[in-house]
């Protein structure tokens, strides 16, 4: 069981265009939002739609792939795990973020 545990799989379409983070040592990280919907009937019987975002970060070789054919409003799958992190703004509030660390990428259009 240990293979289930934080893993998130999403299937979405991108925000925006990746943003290419480049490290001093050479190293890069993607970043970019993910919207998934969902739908379900109100009390009145109408459908209502609701959009969902989720951060993504992308390290290591994936990188490559997401820099050179990734792009806004493709349609991709992500598998990963969540992760947390907290830091103190400009003025001293503690801000907090929830993102999901992927390790698989699978480009489902173009």
């Amino acid at each position: 069981m240990n293979a289930l545990r934080n893993k998130v799989q999403l299937i979405g379409r991108l925000g925006q265009d990746p943003e290419i983070v480049n490290f001093e040592d050479g190293n890069k990280m993607a970043k970019f939002s993910l919207a998934t919907d969902d739908s379900y009937k109100d009390k009145n019987g109408q459908k209502v739609e609701r959009a969902y975002w989720h951060n993504i970060v992308v390290k290591g070789g994936l990188v490559k792939v997401v820099e050179n054919y990734v792009t806004k409003g493709q349609e991709i799958a992500i598998e990963g795990k969540l992760t947390n992190r907290s830091w103190e703004d400009k003025d001293g509030n503690k801000r907090y973020m929830t993102e999901i660390i992927c390790n698989e990428l699978l480009m489902l259009s173009k």
